[in-house]
Protein backbone atom coordinates (compact mmCIF):
# COMPACT_ATOMS: atom_id res chain seq x y z
CA UNK A 1 0.00 0.00 0.00
CA UNK A 2 2.92 2.36 0.73
CA UNK A 3 4.06 2.10 -2.88
CA UNK A 4 0.57 3.05 -4.08
CA UNK A 5 0.46 6.12 -1.85
CA UNK A 6 3.85 7.27 -3.13
CA UNK A 7 2.81 6.70 -6.75
CA UNK A 8 0.05 9.34 -6.73
CA UNK A 9 2.19 12.48 -6.23
CA UNK A 10 4.69 11.13 -8.73
CA UNK A 11 1.95 11.21 -11.38
CA UNK A 12 1.11 14.86 -10.75
CA UNK A 13 3.75 16.12 -13.16
CA UNK A 14 2.89 14.03 -16.20
CA UNK A 15 0.60 16.62 -17.76
CA UNK A 16 2.59 19.54 -16.39
CA UNK A 17 5.78 18.22 -17.97
CA UNK A 18 4.52 18.67 -21.53
CA UNK A 19 3.35 22.22 -20.89
CA UNK A 20 6.63 23.11 -19.23
CA UNK A 21 8.68 21.81 -22.16
CA UNK A 22 6.54 23.72 -24.64
CA UNK A 23 6.88 26.88 -22.56
CA UNK A 24 10.66 26.73 -22.68
CA UNK A 25 10.55 27.29 -26.43
CA UNK A 26 8.51 30.47 -26.05
CA UNK A 27 10.73 32.42 -23.63
CA UNK A 28 14.37 33.42 -23.61
CA UNK A 29 16.91 32.94 -20.89
CA UNK A 30 15.78 29.43 -19.93
CA UNK A 31 18.27 27.05 -18.41
CA UNK A 32 18.52 23.29 -18.57
CA UNK A 33 17.01 20.98 -16.00
CA UNK A 34 18.20 17.40 -16.24
CA UNK A 35 16.69 14.31 -14.68
CA UNK A 36 18.18 10.87 -14.70
CA UNK A 37 17.35 7.45 -13.36
CA UNK A 38 14.16 6.56 -15.27
CA UNK A 39 10.67 7.95 -15.85
CA UNK A 40 9.62 8.19 -12.21
CA UNK A 41 12.68 10.30 -11.38
CA UNK A 42 11.87 12.47 -14.39
CA UNK A 43 8.38 13.10 -13.03
CA UNK A 44 9.81 13.84 -9.58
CA UNK A 45 12.26 16.32 -11.09
CA UNK A 46 9.47 18.21 -12.84
CA UNK A 47 7.39 18.25 -9.67
CA UNK A 48 10.27 19.60 -7.64
CA UNK A 49 10.88 22.32 -10.22
CA UNK A 50 7.21 23.31 -10.31
CA UNK A 51 7.07 23.39 -6.52
CA UNK A 52 10.16 25.62 -6.35
CA UNK A 53 9.55 28.00 -9.24
CA UNK A 54 5.97 28.02 -10.59
CA UNK A 55 4.56 31.56 -10.78
CA UNK A 56 1.31 30.82 -8.89
CA UNK A 57 0.28 28.61 -6.01
CA UNK A 58 -0.48 25.09 -7.24
CA UNK A 59 -3.61 23.22 -6.12
CA UNK A 60 -1.89 19.87 -5.71
CA UNK A 61 -5.08 17.91 -5.04
CA UNK A 62 -6.79 19.17 -8.18
CA UNK A 63 -3.71 18.50 -10.30
CA UNK A 64 -3.43 15.02 -8.86
CA UNK A 65 -7.04 14.20 -9.71
CA UNK A 66 -6.77 15.59 -13.24
CA UNK A 67 -3.47 13.86 -13.93
CA UNK A 68 -4.55 10.42 -12.73
CA UNK A 69 -7.86 10.68 -14.61
CA UNK A 70 -6.05 11.63 -17.82
CA UNK A 71 -3.45 8.89 -17.44
CA UNK A 72 -5.92 6.08 -16.78
CA UNK A 73 -8.31 7.21 -19.52
CA UNK A 74 -5.63 6.44 -22.10
CA UNK A 75 -5.38 2.79 -21.09
CA UNK A 76 -8.81 1.22 -21.59
CA UNK A 77 -12.50 2.07 -21.04
CA UNK A 78 -12.67 0.58 -17.54
CA UNK A 79 -9.50 1.72 -15.79
CA UNK A 80 -10.42 4.86 -13.90
CA UNK A 81 -10.08 7.15 -10.91
CA UNK A 82 -12.67 8.06 -8.26
CA UNK A 83 -12.57 10.73 -5.60
CA UNK A 84 -13.21 9.64 -2.02
CA UNK A 85 -16.88 10.64 -2.30
CA UNK A 86 -17.33 8.89 -5.64
CA UNK A 87 -15.65 5.77 -4.29
CA UNK A 88 -18.01 5.61 -1.30
CA UNK A 89 -21.03 5.98 -3.59
CA UNK A 90 -19.77 3.18 -5.86
CA UNK A 91 -18.98 0.81 -3.02
CA UNK A 92 -22.26 1.16 -1.09
CA UNK A 93 -24.43 -0.93 -3.45
CA UNK A 94 -21.80 -3.67 -3.60
CA UNK A 95 -21.32 -3.74 0.16
CA UNK A 96 -25.09 -4.11 0.45
CA UNK A 97 -25.88 -1.27 2.83
CA UNK A 98 -25.66 2.43 3.57
CA UNK A 99 -26.52 4.64 6.54
CA UNK A 100 -29.44 7.00 6.17
CA UNK A 101 -33.21 7.42 6.66
CA UNK A 102 -34.39 4.62 4.33
CA UNK A 103 -36.56 6.08 1.58
CA UNK A 104 -36.88 5.70 -2.18
CA UNK A 105 -37.55 9.06 -3.77
CA UNK A 106 -38.04 10.84 -7.07
CA UNK A 107 -37.61 14.49 -8.00
CA UNK A 108 -41.08 15.69 -8.95
CA UNK A 109 -41.21 19.30 -10.14
CA UNK A 110 -38.20 20.42 -8.07
CA UNK A 111 -39.50 18.63 -5.00
CA UNK A 112 -38.06 15.54 -3.34
CA UNK A 113 -41.02 13.18 -3.10
CA UNK A 114 -41.07 9.88 -1.23
CA UNK A 115 -42.02 7.01 -3.54
CA UNK A 116 -41.48 4.21 -1.01
CA UNK A 117 -40.12 3.69 2.48
CA UNK A 118 -37.87 0.78 3.35
CA UNK A 119 -39.98 -1.77 5.26
CA UNK A 120 -38.92 -1.70 8.90
CA UNK A 121 -36.53 1.17 8.20
CA UNK A 122 -36.09 4.48 10.06
CA UNK A 123 -38.55 6.47 7.97
CA UNK A 124 -41.31 3.88 8.23
CA UNK A 125 -40.82 3.73 12.00
CA UNK A 126 -40.96 7.53 12.22
CA UNK A 127 -44.19 7.71 10.19
CA UNK A 128 -43.13 8.93 6.72
CA UNK A 129 -45.43 7.83 3.86
CA UNK A 130 -45.23 7.52 0.06
CA UNK A 131 -46.28 10.83 -1.47
CA UNK A 132 -44.71 12.98 1.26
CA UNK A 133 -42.82 15.97 -0.17
CA UNK A 134 -39.72 16.70 1.88
CA UNK A 135 -39.13 20.41 2.37
CA UNK A 136 -36.30 20.54 4.90
CA UNK A 137 -33.92 18.14 6.63
CA UNK A 138 -31.78 19.24 9.53
CA UNK A 139 -32.60 22.83 8.64
CA UNK A 140 -31.35 22.45 5.05
CA UNK A 141 -33.64 23.09 2.08
CA UNK A 142 -34.74 20.14 -0.08
CA UNK A 143 -36.71 22.05 -2.74
CA UNK A 144 -35.70 23.99 -5.82
CA UNK A 145 -32.84 23.24 -8.19
CA UNK A 146 -30.11 23.50 -5.57
CA UNK A 147 -32.16 21.72 -2.92
CA UNK A 148 -32.71 18.60 -5.02
CA UNK A 149 -29.11 18.36 -6.23
CA UNK A 150 -27.78 14.89 -5.49
CA UNK A 151 -24.91 16.14 -3.36
CA UNK A 152 -27.25 18.24 -1.21
CA UNK A 153 -29.69 15.35 -0.70
CA UNK A 154 -26.90 12.98 0.34
CA UNK A 155 -25.45 15.57 2.71
CA UNK A 156 -28.77 16.21 4.46
CA UNK A 157 -30.30 12.72 4.55
CA UNK A 158 -27.27 10.43 4.87
CA UNK A 159 -25.42 10.18 8.16
CA UNK A 160 -24.11 7.82 10.79
CA UNK A 161 -26.55 5.27 12.17
CA UNK A 162 -27.97 6.42 15.49
CA UNK A 163 -27.93 10.13 14.61
CA UNK A 164 -31.24 11.98 14.36
CA UNK A 165 -32.42 14.39 11.69
CA UNK A 166 -35.54 16.56 11.78
CA UNK A 167 -37.58 16.12 8.58
CA UNK A 168 -40.18 18.75 7.63
CA UNK A 169 -42.63 17.74 4.91
CA UNK A 170 -45.89 18.43 3.14
CA UNK A 171 -48.53 15.67 3.05
CA UNK A 172 -51.66 15.56 0.93
CA UNK A 173 -54.74 16.48 2.96
CA UNK A 174 -52.77 17.87 5.92
CA UNK A 175 -52.37 21.62 6.50
CA UNK A 176 -48.93 23.23 6.86
CA UNK A 177 -45.63 21.48 7.43
CA UNK A 178 -45.41 18.24 9.39
CA UNK A 179 -42.23 17.54 11.37
CA UNK A 180 -40.71 14.12 12.14
CA UNK A 181 -37.53 13.19 13.94
CA UNK A 182 -35.95 10.28 12.09
CA UNK A 183 -33.13 8.29 13.67
CA UNK A 184 -30.84 7.14 10.88
CA UNK A 185 -29.98 3.48 10.58
CA UNK A 186 -28.16 0.93 8.46
CA UNK A 187 -30.23 0.45 5.31
CA UNK A 188 -29.84 -2.75 3.26
CA UNK A 189 -29.34 -2.48 -0.49
CA UNK A 190 -30.84 -5.53 -2.13
CA UNK A 191 -29.41 -7.56 -4.98
CA UNK A 192 -32.66 -9.45 -5.63
CA UNK A 193 -35.16 -6.87 -6.82
CA UNK A 194 -38.13 -9.21 -6.86
CA UNK A 195 -38.96 -12.92 -6.80
CA UNK A 196 -42.38 -14.36 -7.66
CA UNK A 197 -44.10 -17.18 -9.55
CA UNK A 198 -44.74 -16.58 -13.27
CA UNK A 199 -47.04 -19.59 -13.34
CA UNK A 200 -47.74 -22.65 -11.21
CA UNK A 201 -44.28 -24.12 -11.85
CA UNK A 202 -41.99 -21.28 -12.99
CA UNK A 203 -40.23 -19.00 -10.55
CA UNK A 204 -38.83 -15.63 -11.58
CA UNK A 205 -35.92 -13.88 -9.86
CA UNK A 206 -34.60 -10.50 -10.95
CA UNK A 207 -30.99 -9.88 -9.86
CA UNK A 208 -29.88 -6.25 -10.29
CA UNK A 209 -26.27 -6.37 -8.99
CA UNK A 210 -23.56 -8.75 -7.85
CA UNK A 211 -22.75 -7.76 -4.27
CA UNK A 212 -21.44 -9.34 -1.09
CA UNK A 213 -24.80 -10.87 -0.16
CA UNK A 214 -26.11 -11.72 -3.63
CA UNK A 215 -25.73 -15.47 -3.20
CA UNK A 216 -27.45 -15.37 0.18
CA UNK A 217 -30.37 -13.38 -1.27
CA UNK A 218 -30.68 -15.62 -4.33
CA UNK A 219 -30.77 -18.81 -2.24
CA UNK A 220 -33.35 -17.31 0.13
CA UNK A 221 -35.55 -16.23 -2.79
CA UNK A 222 -35.23 -19.62 -4.51
CA UNK A 223 -36.06 -21.46 -1.29
CA UNK A 224 -39.21 -19.41 -0.88
CA UNK A 225 -40.23 -20.00 -4.50
CA UNK A 226 -39.64 -23.75 -4.21
CA UNK A 227 -42.07 -23.73 -1.29
CA UNK A 228 -44.56 -22.10 -3.68
CA UNK A 229 -44.12 -24.90 -6.21
CA UNK A 230 -41.18 -23.75 -8.35
CA UNK A 231 -39.95 -26.54 -10.63
CA UNK A 232 -38.03 -24.33 -13.08
CA UNK A 233 -36.43 -20.89 -12.86
CA UNK A 234 -36.06 -17.73 -14.89
CA UNK A 235 -33.08 -15.62 -13.70
CA UNK A 236 -33.36 -12.09 -15.10
CA UNK A 237 -29.99 -10.32 -15.56
CA UNK A 238 -31.23 -7.69 -18.01
CA UNK A 239 -29.79 -4.29 -17.18
CA UNK A 240 -27.45 -5.81 -14.58
CA UNK A 241 -24.11 -4.03 -15.03
CA UNK A 242 -22.17 -6.46 -12.82
CA UNK A 243 -20.32 -6.11 -9.54
CA UNK A 244 -18.00 -8.42 -7.64
CA UNK A 245 -16.47 -11.39 -9.44
CA UNK A 246 -16.71 -13.55 -6.32
CA UNK A 247 -20.49 -12.94 -6.23
CA UNK A 248 -20.82 -14.15 -9.84
CA UNK A 249 -18.74 -17.23 -9.06
CA UNK A 250 -20.83 -18.00 -5.97
CA UNK A 251 -24.09 -17.74 -7.91
CA UNK A 252 -22.76 -20.00 -10.68
CA UNK A 253 -21.74 -22.44 -7.96
CA UNK A 254 -25.41 -22.79 -7.00
CA UNK A 255 -26.27 -24.03 -10.50
CA UNK A 256 -23.18 -25.98 -11.61
CA UNK A 257 -21.90 -29.36 -10.49
CA UNK A 258 -18.62 -29.97 -8.70
CA UNK A 259 -15.43 -28.94 -10.50
CA UNK A 260 -17.24 -27.38 -13.45
CA UNK A 261 -15.32 -24.42 -14.88
CA UNK A 262 -17.06 -21.10 -14.25
CA UNK A 263 -14.61 -18.54 -15.63
CA UNK A 264 -10.90 -17.91 -15.86
CA UNK A 265 -8.91 -14.69 -15.96
CA UNK A 266 -5.60 -14.11 -17.71
CA UNK A 267 -3.30 -11.08 -17.69
CA UNK A 268 0.18 -10.06 -18.75
CA UNK A 269 1.66 -10.21 -15.25
CA UNK A 270 -1.24 -11.66 -13.28
CA UNK A 271 -1.12 -15.06 -14.96
CA UNK A 272 -4.13 -17.35 -15.30
CA UNK A 273 -6.64 -17.97 -12.50
CA UNK A 274 -9.35 -20.63 -12.80
CA UNK A 275 -12.64 -20.45 -10.91
CA UNK A 276 -14.55 -23.72 -10.56
CA UNK A 277 -17.77 -24.84 -8.91
CA UNK A 278 -17.84 -26.81 -5.68
CA UNK A 279 -20.25 -29.53 -4.60
CA UNK A 280 -22.29 -27.09 -2.50
CA UNK A 281 -24.87 -25.94 -5.08
CA UNK A 282 -28.54 -26.07 -4.08
CA UNK A 283 -30.00 -25.51 -7.56
CA UNK A 284 -27.92 -27.87 -9.69
CA UNK A 285 -30.95 -29.79 -11.00
CA UNK A 286 -33.26 -26.78 -11.48
CA UNK A 287 -34.14 -26.17 -15.16
CA UNK A 288 -32.87 -22.68 -15.87
CA UNK A 289 -33.28 -19.79 -18.30
CA UNK A 290 -31.01 -16.72 -18.09
CA UNK A 291 -32.31 -13.42 -19.51
CA UNK A 292 -29.76 -10.89 -20.83
CA UNK A 293 -29.73 -7.76 -22.97
CA UNK A 294 -27.26 -5.19 -24.30
CA UNK A 295 -26.96 -3.68 -20.80
CA UNK A 296 -26.01 -6.94 -19.07
CA UNK A 297 -22.31 -6.64 -18.36
CA UNK A 298 -19.28 -7.99 -16.51
CA UNK A 299 -20.42 -10.38 -13.75
CA UNK A 300 -23.73 -10.89 -15.60
CA UNK A 301 -21.74 -12.08 -18.60
CA UNK A 302 -19.65 -14.38 -16.42
CA UNK A 303 -22.85 -16.09 -15.23
CA UNK A 304 -24.48 -16.24 -18.67
CA UNK A 305 -21.26 -17.52 -20.24
CA UNK A 306 -20.76 -20.21 -17.60
CA UNK A 307 -24.35 -21.46 -17.90
CA UNK A 308 -24.17 -21.47 -21.70
CA UNK A 309 -20.73 -23.08 -22.03
CA UNK A 310 -21.56 -25.84 -19.57
CA UNK A 311 -24.83 -26.64 -21.39
CA UNK A 312 -26.53 -26.01 -18.05
CA UNK A 313 -29.38 -23.78 -19.19
CA UNK A 314 -30.68 -21.60 -21.98
CA UNK A 315 -29.69 -17.94 -22.48
CA UNK A 316 -32.40 -15.70 -23.94
CA UNK A 317 -32.54 -12.08 -25.07
CA UNK A 318 -29.97 -9.94 -26.90
CA UNK A 319 -26.16 -9.90 -27.08
CA UNK A 320 -24.71 -8.65 -23.81
CA UNK A 321 -22.54 -5.55 -23.38
CA UNK A 322 -19.09 -7.12 -23.68
CA UNK A 323 -17.27 -5.96 -20.55
CA UNK A 324 -14.60 -8.57 -19.92
CA UNK A 325 -11.76 -6.58 -18.37
CA UNK A 326 -10.73 -7.33 -14.78
CA UNK A 327 -9.98 -4.32 -12.57
CA UNK A 328 -7.88 -4.33 -9.42
CA UNK A 329 -8.93 -1.52 -7.07
CA UNK A 330 -6.38 0.48 -5.11
CA UNK A 331 -7.32 2.85 -2.30
CA UNK A 332 -5.12 5.89 -1.75
CA UNK A 333 -4.22 7.70 1.45
CA UNK A 334 -6.88 10.42 1.04
CA UNK A 335 -9.73 7.91 0.59
CA UNK A 336 -9.80 8.22 -3.19
CA UNK A 337 -8.90 5.28 -5.38
CA UNK A 338 -8.36 3.93 -8.83
CA UNK A 339 -9.13 0.80 -10.81
CA UNK A 340 -6.47 -0.68 -13.06
CA UNK A 341 -7.22 -3.39 -15.62
CA UNK A 342 -4.93 -6.35 -14.94
CA UNK A 343 -6.56 -9.22 -16.86
CA UNK A 344 -9.42 -10.38 -19.11
CA UNK A 345 -12.36 -12.70 -18.45
CA UNK A 346 -12.72 -15.91 -20.45
CA UNK A 347 -15.71 -18.26 -20.49
CA UNK A 348 -15.18 -22.02 -19.91
CA UNK A 349 -14.83 -22.69 -23.67
CA UNK A 350 -12.17 -19.96 -23.94
CA UNK A 351 -14.23 -17.06 -25.28
CA UNK A 352 -12.97 -13.60 -24.36
CA UNK A 353 -15.94 -11.62 -23.05
CA UNK A 354 -14.45 -8.17 -23.77
CA UNK A 355 -15.61 -6.48 -26.97
CA UNK A 356 -13.02 -4.66 -29.11
CA UNK A 357 -12.06 -1.10 -28.17
CA UNK A 358 -9.62 1.57 -29.25
CA UNK A 359 -7.34 2.83 -26.50
CA UNK A 360 -8.35 6.31 -25.40
CA UNK A 361 -11.63 6.30 -27.40
CA UNK A 362 -14.09 6.36 -24.51
CA UNK A 363 -16.74 8.23 -26.49
CA UNK A 364 -16.79 5.69 -29.32
CA UNK A 365 -16.90 2.84 -26.83
CA UNK A 366 -19.84 4.41 -25.02
CA UNK A 367 -21.75 4.81 -28.31
CA UNK A 368 -21.73 1.08 -29.01
CA UNK A 369 -25.33 0.71 -27.84
CA UNK A 370 -26.53 3.31 -30.34
CA UNK A 371 -24.41 1.72 -33.06
CA UNK A 372 -26.03 -1.65 -32.43
CA UNK A 373 -29.46 -0.11 -32.87
CA UNK A 374 -28.48 1.74 -36.07
CA UNK A 375 -26.89 -1.43 -37.47
CA UNK A 376 -30.05 -3.40 -36.82
CA UNK A 377 -28.47 -5.75 -34.27
CA UNK A 378 -31.18 -5.13 -31.67
CA UNK A 379 -33.87 -5.90 -34.23
CA UNK A 380 -32.58 -9.00 -35.96
CA UNK A 381 -30.09 -11.76 -35.16
CA UNK A 382 -29.22 -11.87 -38.88
CA UNK A 383 -27.55 -8.45 -38.48
CA UNK A 384 -24.93 -9.96 -36.17
CA UNK A 385 -22.00 -11.51 -38.02
CA UNK A 386 -19.30 -13.67 -36.43
CA UNK A 387 -16.04 -14.74 -38.02
CA UNK A 388 -15.33 -18.47 -38.15
CA UNK A 389 -12.27 -17.82 -36.00
CA UNK A 390 -14.63 -16.80 -33.18
CA UNK A 391 -16.52 -20.10 -33.22
CA UNK A 392 -16.36 -22.31 -30.12
CA UNK A 393 -18.07 -25.57 -29.17
CA UNK A 394 -19.55 -26.54 -25.79
CA UNK A 395 -19.15 -30.06 -24.33
CA UNK A 396 -22.65 -30.84 -25.59
CA UNK A 397 -21.76 -29.81 -29.14
CA UNK A 398 -23.52 -26.43 -29.19
CA UNK A 399 -21.82 -23.70 -31.25
CA UNK A 400 -21.16 -20.44 -29.37
CA UNK A 401 -19.31 -17.34 -30.48
CA UNK A 402 -16.65 -15.05 -29.07
CA UNK A 403 -15.86 -11.52 -30.18
CA UNK A 404 -17.28 -9.69 -27.20
CA UNK A 405 -20.36 -10.22 -25.07
CA UNK A 406 -22.56 -13.31 -24.82
CA UNK A 407 -24.78 -14.11 -27.78
CA UNK A 408 -28.00 -15.70 -26.46
CA UNK A 409 -29.23 -19.12 -27.54
CA UNK A 410 -32.63 -17.58 -28.30
CA UNK A 411 -32.59 -14.06 -29.74
CA UNK A 412 -35.53 -11.77 -28.93
CA UNK A 413 -35.54 -8.41 -30.73
CA UNK A 414 -36.65 -5.11 -29.28
CA UNK A 415 -40.37 -4.61 -29.84
CA UNK A 416 -40.38 -1.34 -31.79
CA UNK A 417 -44.18 -1.20 -31.75
CA UNK A 418 -43.97 -0.33 -28.06
CA UNK A 419 -41.32 2.40 -28.44
CA UNK A 420 -42.74 5.90 -27.99
CA UNK A 421 -41.02 9.24 -27.36
CA UNK A 422 -44.33 10.46 -25.95
CA UNK A 423 -44.23 7.77 -23.26
CA UNK A 424 -40.48 8.17 -22.72
CA UNK A 425 -40.83 11.90 -22.06
CA UNK A 426 -43.52 11.25 -19.46
CA UNK A 427 -41.31 8.66 -17.75
CA UNK A 428 -38.36 11.07 -17.61
CA UNK A 429 -40.65 13.76 -16.19
CA UNK A 430 -41.78 11.26 -13.50
CA UNK A 431 -45.43 11.82 -14.46
CA UNK A 432 -46.43 8.19 -13.89
CA UNK A 433 -44.95 8.33 -10.39
CA UNK A 434 -46.71 11.64 -9.75
CA UNK A 435 -50.08 10.21 -10.76
CA UNK A 436 -49.58 6.91 -8.96
CA UNK A 437 -48.82 8.70 -5.69
CA UNK A 438 -51.93 10.87 -6.08
CA UNK A 439 -54.18 7.96 -7.10
CA UNK A 440 -52.92 5.68 -4.34
CA UNK A 441 -53.48 8.40 -1.74
CA UNK A 442 -57.09 8.84 -2.84
CA UNK A 443 -57.86 5.11 -3.16
CA UNK A 444 -55.57 3.59 -0.57
CA UNK A 445 -58.34 1.89 1.42
CA UNK A 446 -59.99 0.20 -1.56
CA UNK A 447 -56.64 -0.82 -3.09
CA UNK A 448 -55.51 -2.34 0.20
CA UNK A 449 -58.83 -4.18 0.46
CA UNK A 450 -58.42 -5.48 -3.11
CA UNK A 451 -55.01 -6.89 -2.26
CA UNK A 452 -51.88 -7.28 -4.39
CA UNK A 453 -52.80 -10.54 -6.16
CA UNK A 454 -56.26 -9.33 -7.17
CA UNK A 455 -54.80 -5.99 -8.27
CA UNK A 456 -52.25 -7.73 -10.51
CA UNK A 457 -54.81 -10.08 -12.03
CA UNK A 458 -57.94 -7.95 -12.24
CA UNK A 459 -57.29 -4.20 -11.95
CA UNK A 460 -58.14 -2.40 -15.21
CA UNK A 461 -57.19 1.10 -16.34
CA UNK A 462 -60.57 2.62 -17.17
CA UNK A 463 -61.26 5.74 -19.25
CA UNK A 464 -61.95 7.57 -15.96
CA UNK A 465 -58.48 6.70 -14.66
CA UNK A 466 -56.94 7.87 -17.94
CA UNK A 467 -58.78 11.19 -17.67
CA UNK A 468 -57.62 11.51 -14.07
CA UNK A 469 -54.03 10.93 -15.20
CA UNK A 470 -54.05 13.87 -17.59
CA UNK A 471 -55.92 16.07 -15.12
CA UNK A 472 -53.38 15.33 -12.36
CA UNK A 473 -50.18 15.52 -14.41
CA UNK A 474 -51.26 18.37 -16.74
CA UNK A 475 -49.51 16.43 -19.48
CA UNK A 476 -50.45 17.38 -23.06
CA UNK A 477 -52.40 14.66 -24.81
CA UNK A 478 -51.42 12.99 -28.06
CA UNK A 479 -54.56 11.11 -29.04
CA UNK A 480 -53.02 9.26 -31.97
CA UNK A 481 -50.00 8.11 -29.95
CA UNK A 482 -52.19 7.29 -26.96
CA UNK A 483 -54.20 4.88 -29.09
CA UNK A 484 -51.12 3.40 -30.82
CA UNK A 485 -49.42 2.46 -27.54
CA UNK A 486 -52.53 2.12 -25.41
CA UNK A 487 -51.53 -1.21 -23.89
CA UNK A 488 -48.09 0.12 -22.94
CA UNK A 489 -49.56 3.38 -21.61
CA UNK A 490 -51.99 1.48 -19.36
CA UNK A 491 -49.19 -0.83 -18.22
CA UNK A 492 -47.16 2.17 -17.06
CA UNK A 493 -50.07 3.57 -15.05
CA UNK A 494 -50.99 0.26 -13.43
CA UNK A 495 -47.43 -0.82 -12.61
CA UNK A 496 -46.58 2.50 -10.96
CA UNK A 497 -49.71 2.34 -8.84
CA UNK A 498 -48.66 -1.18 -7.88
CA UNK A 499 -45.20 0.08 -6.89
CA UNK A 500 -46.59 2.79 -4.62
CA UNK A 501 -48.86 0.27 -2.89
CA UNK A 502 -46.63 -2.85 -2.72
CA UNK A 503 -43.13 -1.76 -3.84
CA UNK A 504 -41.43 -4.02 -6.42
CA UNK A 505 -43.77 -6.90 -5.59
CA UNK A 506 -46.58 -4.77 -7.00
CA UNK A 507 -44.58 -3.37 -9.90
CA UNK A 508 -42.79 -6.21 -11.70
CA UNK A 509 -45.63 -8.74 -11.99
CA UNK A 510 -47.56 -6.03 -13.87
CA UNK A 511 -44.57 -4.71 -15.79
CA UNK A 512 -43.58 -8.19 -16.97
CA UNK A 513 -47.01 -9.02 -18.39
CA UNK A 514 -46.69 -9.83 -22.11
CA UNK A 515 -42.90 -9.41 -21.96
CA UNK A 516 -41.66 -11.20 -25.13
CA UNK A 517 -38.35 -12.23 -23.51
CA UNK A 518 -40.12 -13.87 -20.57
CA UNK A 519 -42.59 -15.47 -22.99
CA UNK A 520 -39.62 -16.93 -24.91
CA UNK A 521 -38.16 -18.26 -21.65
CA UNK A 522 -41.41 -19.96 -20.71
CA UNK A 523 -41.60 -21.54 -24.15
CA UNK A 524 -37.97 -22.72 -24.02
CA UNK A 525 -38.40 -24.25 -20.57
CA UNK A 526 -41.43 -26.17 -21.80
Amino acid sequence: MRRTVIFLPLLCGVMLALGLLLGVKLVSGGGSYTASGGPMNKVRAVLDFVDAHYVDTVDANRLADMTVEALLSQLDPHSGYESAEQLRALNEPLEGKFEGIGIEYNILRDSLTVVAVVPGGPSEKAGLLPGDRLVRAGGGILTGTAGVADGNIRKLLRGAAGTTVKIELVRRGKPGLLAYNVTRGSIPIRSVDVAYMLDAQTGYIRLIRFADKSREELVAAATKLKQSGMKRMVLDLRGNGGGFLHAAVEICDEFLGSNKMIVYTKGRTDGRHDYKATAEGTLEQMPLAILIDQHSASASEVVAGAIQDNDRGIVIGRRSFGKGLVQQPQTLADGSGFRLTIARYYTPTGRCIQKPYTEGDEEGYAQDDNNRYRNGELLSADSIHFADSLKFKTPGGKIVYGGGGIMPDVFVPIDTTKRSLWLTDMVFDNLFTLFALDYAAQHKTELAKTGREAFINSFVITPAITEAFFATTKSPRNTAEEQRVKEQFHRYIKSYIGRVMWNDEGFYPVWNENDPVIAAALKALG
